[in-house]
């Protein structure tokens, strides 16, 4: 049974972080943002950013876990956890509302990605835009890449995923994941032909502690895990988790174990253990690959060959029941908890059993 976080909200709640320290942020609707400590009802305190503007992402600083940013509108908002009262500081450097915010591990570097499809970069020391990266439809998700505080990966309704250097201005990589799922798909599988009904429009990313795997949920109710090597990177998993869209997906940290949570109410854990693993034997991946390339004749798999991706089945089902707007993960006196958002004003923290 979850419990139940009540009393820091009157609309519905989009957005979750927790900090190094262990304490949750939560934004809402009408400029709502709530902070608990330990889960207890009602929070150890209550902001109103300005009520025109829905709170729509939360992240906190990765080396000071007091400070907390917020997006609001097209705003950014810099907050101390410790007299959350009024902002320190805020950033507008976005031009239409925002919809991920992300924050490098050498706390140097914020990245906003917005409904334009642009990623505004902002170096934290300057407080100036350092650089502008873009997708052609609204950017949904952002993420820098653990260890990497130069690189970080990005998804949109574009139905593109793309890994950034930022020294550069254009992507090192992208993959289209229409163009991938028609070309391996075409003749093989009934899902294809629905693939122009249920596009796999990109919604939510998260990268792995490691910081060479990431996994992308989508609009098609599937999530793919790609793993990062040099500067492109590689499809190695992809199952269908969520009978409707993948509104969010979020790696555990220290583990190559994925939440998701969809559209149809379920909150989801998968061990995708097996794509780790590759990390220490990349060799075993290319020759895996290699041998779907040359076993690929008029644009299909072999049998042998699409069969090498083995079955993926949830280790962990919970039947949230509502739309999930964000899942986060936190660890409260001693246990671990699922916690999730969605279009009421509470936030459940589900207890997460040992596997």
């Amino acid at each position: 049974m979850a419990a139940r976080w009540t009393g820091g909200h009157s609309c519905s709640v989009l957005c979750l972080a927790v900090s190094a320290e262990g304490l949750v942020a939560s934004g809402a609707e009408r400029g709502e943002l709530a902070l608990w400590d330990g889960g207890a009802s009602p929070p150890v305190a209550q902001l109103r950013l300005p009520q025109d503007q829905d709170v729509t992402s939360v992240v906190f600083s990765s080396r000071r876990p007091g400070t907390l940013y917020a997006s609001h509108g097209e705003s950014i908002s810099v907050l101390d956890v410790r007299c959350p009262r009024e902002p320190l500081q805020r950033f507008q450097v976005n031009e239409e509302e925002i919809n991920c915010l992300a924050v490098n591990d050498a706390d140097s570097l914020l990245a906003a990605a917005d409904d334009s499809g642009a990623i505004k970069v902002l170096d934290l020391e300057s407080k100036k835009v350092s650089r502008c990266l873009r997708h052609s439809n609204i950017c949904s998700s952002v993420a820098f890449r653990a260890q990497r505080p130069q690189s970080l990966v990005s998804c949109g309704l574009d139905m593109q995923v793309m890994l950034w250097n930022l020294q550069k201005a254009r992507p090192l990589w992208t993959v289209n994941l229409q163009e991938r799922d028609t070309e391996e798909e075409e003749e093989e599988s009934p899902q294809s032909a629905g693939q122009l009904f249920n596009p796999p429009l990109a919604h939510s990313l998260s990268v792995a502690s490691c910081g060479n795997v990431f996994g992308c949920g989508a609009q098609d109710g599937a999530v793919r895990i790609f793993r990062v090597t040099g500067g492109r990177f590689q499809r190695e998993l992809q199952f269908q988790a969520h009978s409707l869209g993948v509104s969010q997906v979020l790696f555990m940290p220290g583990a190559y174990r994925l939440l998701s949570g969809g559209n149809d109410g379920k909150v989801l854990l998968w061990d995708v253990g097996d794509v780790g693993k590759q990390q220490k034997s990349p060799a075993k991946s290319l020759h895996r690959r290699k041998a779907q390339a040359s076993s690929r004749k008029d644009g299909k798999l072999s049998k042998a060959a699409s069969n090498e991706q083995p079955e993926v089945v949830p280790k962990l089902s919970i039947e949230h029941g509502e739309k999930v707007n964000w899942l986060s993960y936190a660890e409260i006196k001693g246990s671990r908890r699922v916690l999730v958002a969605d279009h009421t004003s509470s936030v459940s923290a589900y207890p997460l059993p040992e596997l």
